[in-house]
């Protein structure tokens, strides 16, 4: 008897990566299949952080209902916009989180479902391979219990709770032992790992750094009050990579207070310019354009932001979520001019990153992930794109290099 096949689209962070190899592992009765053309079934994995991201998975899902497949969602746009989707657009189907594991149940019962379930469930089971990645991912936390005044996350992921170390530890020797050398620890916000547990993230990394086969550890974004003294005694590791993504969102003490956040500008300077001391290149978020960015407001942020030794930014425009703080404020910035602040800022940051890699012309470090066009590409130690030009099929492989050219886009090497 044939068996229908299932795809799965993820959308969003590396968390939903994760989570997506996590759902696949429980799917029985239907044959996997990476040809999206010919699934029967596809699962979204959404992301809902801003309006534009609901946007691209409400695309998706309308491309799909034409070609007449069932469509599963799931993810953090399963919270958020679900019951939408599944009144309004009849999607087949909406699982939430903690429901998982029920997935090939729901689908071998052949009729509509919507099973949401809580936002307090810790997943039992791990992920041991990663089809098509050449680094795993591995989940330590889930939630958050900040209250930034812009953010839906907490909403739809619920309060912090920390993965068990042990199976931690479990999963990361399991996914050492299959041959994965380089790891990449993610959640909601990681930074609060083990905060319920009496443990911290820097004790965990000190665990993870010591697995056999483990040749380098690569973060998800943490908050500049989460680096602490557990966390500064592993900074000198080699196995850890030497770029951090520390989110600020924003370099003005009044938008940061607007925002309800926890950090303060003039202690963050301080702190990144620690850590660049240290050799790290450092990475951020940033929202432009949010209610109450006023000129004098920007004017302080743009002065302060020059300062940051910034060499990496995830910066966008804030789009309004609903049941959020921010929503209920004045949309006062006009789109264009959050257009060009945006602009201002990656710009200066385009610049920093040339100029470290120019100042940092050291061997690099690469694990080579896929081959794009002529060229293999790959990630350095400090997280920068390498482009190599070779004769031998070097994917999934680590290669050294000294020699390269320093461009905008990527510094370039031949093997």
């Amino acid at each position: 008897m044939k068996r229908d096949k299932i795809f799965f689209k993820t959308f969003g962070c590396r968390t939903n990566i994760y989570d997506t190899e996590l759902i696949k592992s429980y799917v029985k009765d239907y044959d996997i299949t990476n040809d999206e053309d010919t699934a029967d079934v596809v699962v979204v994995n959404s992301c809902t952080v801003t309006n534009g991201a609901d946007s691209g998975v409400r695309s998706y899902i309308n491309g799909l209902k034409k070609r007449g497949v069932k469509v599963v969602l799931t993810g953090c746009g399963a919270v958020s916009k679900g019951k939408e989707l599944y009144d309004k657009n009849g999607i087949f189907g909406v699982i939430g989180a903690s429901e998982k594991s029920k997935i090939n149940e729901l689908l071998s019962n052949n009729s509509r479902f919507f099973e949401l379930g809580n936002l307090n469930s810790i997943d039992k089971n791990i992920v041991t391979n990663y089809e098509n990645h050449t680094k795993a991912f591995i989940k330590i936390q889930e939630g958050c219990n900040f209250a930034c005044s812009y953010c839906i996350i907490p909403s739809v992921r619920g309060k912090s709770r920390s993965m068990d170390e042990n199976s931690i530890i479990n999963e990361a020797k399991i996914l050492a032992s299959n041959g994965y050398n380089e790891l990449v620890l993610t959640g909601t916000n990681i930074g609060s790992y083990g905060k319920d547990s009496g443990s911290s993230l820097g004790k965990l990394l000190y665990k993870l750094g010591r697995i056999s086969g483990i040749k380098r550890i690569r973060l998800g974004s943490i908050e500049p009050s989460q680096i602490d003294d557990d966390f500064r005694e592993i900074l000198k590791e080699p196995w850890l990579e030497r770029h951090l993504h520390i989110a600020l969102q924003h370099t003005s003490q009044a938008m940061l207070s607007i925002m309800r956040r926890r950090n303060q500008a003039f202690k963050d300077l301080e702190l990144f310019c620690e850590l660049r001391e240290l050799g790290f290149a450092l990475g951020t978020d940033f929202i432009v354009g949010h209610p109450g960015e006023s000129d004098d407001i920007w004017e302080d942020a743009l002065i302060n932001f020059k300062k940051f030794p910034l060499t990496h930014i995830h910066a966008f425009i804030y789009s309004p979520r609903n049941n959020t703080y921010s929503s209920t404020l004045k949309q006062d910035v006009n789109g264009a001019v959050a257009k060009q602040r945006l602009k201002t800022l990656k710009d200066i940051v385009l610049q920093n990153n040339i100029d470290f890699r120019r100042e940092n012309s050291i061997p690099l470090q690469i694990l080579v992930e896929q081959k794009n066009g002529d060229f293999f590409e790959g990630s350095d130690q400090f997280y920068n794109k390498v482009k190599i030009s070779s004769d031998k099929d070097i994917s999934k492989e680590w290669v050294e290099i000294k020699n390269y050219k320093i461009r905008d886009d990527a510094n370039y090497a031949e093997i």
